[in-house]
């Protein structure tokens, strides 16, 4: 009833673009990010466009998005610290201008979820897989709570978790194999909902046994590319 091989026993979800609304909401703060601050070094700098927010940034920790998109662009800045403010030209101060925007949009007009993906999410706890939410977001504690589906997460693995704990972020698959210990099962035994090719990526290196790519926003083919064994436009099409 799911849509998913018999062998899955637990749920791995990706937040942000899967089951909040709020990937829109972190893409346009990033572009206003990152256009202030080009524009600031080069008026005439290219802007952050769709394809560098699903390229380089989308999926994340903060800090490694700054650093991978600047990157791009032929610029490094230094590290900072984390008393660096948002006007700061360092990667902290980059990715806490980012976040105070992404902040204060949520405060504003708080977190839709996507409807299809709730219903998934109620079925997959009515047949008795458990679920935990693994995102780079460091806010995912307030976002799930906002979104009002807390009672159907048995873990979280976010960007607190992700810094307590030294994991490296996606593409690399640390963060959903702490997402299946904390559920008492393997890679091969949980399956992984992603929106983010980095996501989609750090699902295959971690040889979970099924990944379902999630399309919002017109990459099916670059979600298959990177390791999506399924690719769905909402969750509801897999009931």
């Amino acid at each position: 009833m799911l849509g998913l091989p018999d062998a899955v026993r637990a749920c791995l979800f990706d937040l942000d673009g899967v089951l909040t609304q709020t990937a829109k909401v972190h893409q346009a703060a990033w572009k206003r990010t990152f256009d202030d601050f080009l524009r600031s070094r080069d008026p005439q700098a290219a802007e952050f466009s769709d394809a560098d927010y699903n390229s380089y940034v989308d999926g994340k920790p903060r800090r490694d998005g700054v650093r991978d998109f600047l990157a791009s662009r032929g610029i490094e800045l230094p590290e900072g610290s984390a008393d660096d403010g948002p006007d700061a030209a360092t990667v902290e101060g980059v990715a806490t201008r980012k976040n105070e925007l992404v902040l204060a949009e949520l405060d504003e007009h708080g977190v839709q979820v996507y409807e299809g993906s709730m219903r998934y999410l109620r079925a997959a706890k009515e047949a008795g897989l458990p679920v935990a939410v693994v995102t780079a977001s460091a806010n995912g504690e307030a976002v799930i709570a906002a979104g009002g589906f807390a009672d159907l997460v048995d873990a979280r693995i976010d960007g607190v978790v992700t810094a307590r704990e030294g994991y490296r972020g996606k593409p690399a698959p640390d963060t959903f194999l702490a997402g299946a210990r904390a559920l008492g099962v393997q890679p091969s035994e949980a399956v992984v909902f992603e929106d983010a090719q980095s996501g989609v990526a750090a699902g295959k290196a971690g040889h979970f046994g099924f990944v379902v790519g999630v399309d919002r926003v017109g990459q099916a083919d670059a979600l298959r590319a990177h390791g999506a064994d399924v690719v769905v436009q909402d969750l509801e099409e897999l009931l």
